[in-house]
């Protein structure tokens, strides 16, 4: 098969579900293009990224500008240069009769420039994320690409895009695609909430290759110390705050705990104000953004991974973040709460804990638990491996997103034979891999 691949930001290290799936079906012998928006940082990338050439294989667009004027005066220059390569391609993409404010912003214009001049026919269009999935669909309406188009729901598509761009952002995208694919059977819900047809609808965990990582039954170290682990873009959403003052009132305690955070984001400042506000800079540290490598040595060393998600102002909502899935892989308990799909993946009391959003006392106690009760730790590791295993295999994921593949093309070659065929792509089956 030829699978196009349409996402944001490429590579990115904080969506290794993405690469996982490429390096996957390149492993199965299918060929696999990439089409994004933004490059990632080049500096700290995945190993695979070069393992498999993936940037040969990446078409980027040209960064769109903020400033609508300089957008404007851009665009200009891009049509009169683009337009010899394709006349109708370019100007349908400023047809503003038939596609309004998108071509009148000139945004569908930079859209369709990695498709100019190229054979752009796939078996499968795949579209991580919702807004990329109404970016499909408009490229396969202009006639851009062609083939069947499959959009991935991961958390903040249905949660804040929704909220800020309303209900029915996704209608026409509902009607037009062919097949979804939530992360969860939490946005499952809430896709038919939205109005999506549910037999258009199978969950389709992301996961892991948990067969490379090591796993390692937790025991106390010789110091004593209890090594705290949060991986996580320094946004509202992942709730490092609670994380943060929940540790620090067990250091007021007396524990041994060292709070290692690693990444970055837009609240860096902030949270490290509010270390030193909680005296908590000795035990608490931001270590900033790591690369695939650093972070499994980190891993290794760690016994708890904390992620104390929570649903954001603006409703933005996690997925199921997939750090909790690597640190399950390796036998690493973890502390986490009520919040999208995360009880799917973690079974309170089981693999780890789930408090409520926001209760840092929450988070706390269980943590003191976690503290006081390391013989429960190799337990909760092995519960957690297992779950792993039977349900976030990225080997398994993989062969069954192929099969969804296929069985949705042979559903639309039985429609396009028979223009009657009762076997609709509504009877693929949703399973739980």
């Amino acid at each position: 098969m030829k699978i196009a691949f349409i996402v944001e930001v490429f590579p990115s290290l904080s969506q290794t579900f993405v690469l996982n799936q490429i390096t996957g079906l390149i492993d199965r012998g299918h060929e696999v293009d990439i089409y994004a928006e933004v490059p990632g940082d080049s500096n700290k990338t995945h190993p695979d990224v070069e393992k498999y050439q993936l940037l040969r294989r990446t078409y980027y667009q040209p960064q769109v500008p903020q400033s609508k004027i300089q957008r404007f005066i851009t665009g200009v220059v891009l049509f009169l240069r683009s337009f010899l390569k394709d006349p109708w391609l370019v100007l349908q993409s400023v047809n503003v009769f038939k596609y309004g404010k998108h071509a009148a912003s000139l945004r569908i214009l930079y859209d369709v420039i990695p498709f100019l001049g190229k054979h752009a026919d796939y078996d499968i269009i795949q579209c991580h994320f919702g807004l990329l999935g109404r970016k499909g669909m408009r490229l396969r309406q202009l006639g851009a690409l062609q083939g069947s188009l499959i959009t991935v729901f991961h958390g903040v598509d249905v949660s804040q895009n929704v909220t800020l761009l309303g209900q029915d952002l996704y209608n026409e995208l509902f009607a037009a695609g062919d097949y979804f694919l939530p992360i969860s059977y939490h946005w499952k819900r809430r896709l038919v909430a939205l109005g999506c047809d549910e037999k258009k609808i199978a969950v389709h965990y992301m996961g892991t290759d948990y067969q490379s990582s090591d796993f390692i039954s937790r025991h106390v170290d010789s110091d004593g110390c209890f090594r705290l682990l949060s991986i996580a873009r320094l946004a509202e959403k992942k709730g490092l705050e609670y994380g943060i003052r929940a540790v620090a009132s067990l250091l007021r305690q007396g524990l041994q705990i060292k709070y290692s955070i690693i990444g970055a984001g837009e609240l860096q400042a902030s949270l490290e104000a509010l270390i030193l506000q909680l005296k908590a800079e000795d035990a608490i540290k931001l270590v900033g953004p790591k690369d695939t490598t650093e972070v499994k040595a980190t891993l290794r060393k760690s016994h708890c991974l904390l992620a104390p998600s929570v649903t954001a102002q603006d409703g933005n909502q996690e997925g199921i973040p997939v750090v909790l899935m690597e640190a399950m892989a390796m036998g690493i308990p973890v502390v986490s709460t009520y919040h999208s799909g995360i009880p799917e993946l973690v079974e309170d009391g089981a693999s780890g804990f789930l408090v409520p959003e926001r209760d840092e006392q929450a988070l706390a106690e269980k943590l003191a638990h976690m503290v006081a009760h390391p013989d429960g730790w190799a337990d909760m590791g092995t519960a957690g491996r297992r779950k792993i295993e039977q349900q976030h295999n990225i080997t398994q994921l993989n062969n069954r997103l192929v099969e969804i593949y296929e069985q949705l093309l042979d559903t639309d070659a039985s429609i396009l034979s028979t223009h009657s065929s009762s076997r609709q792509v509504g009877q693929l089956t949703p399973t739980r891999s």
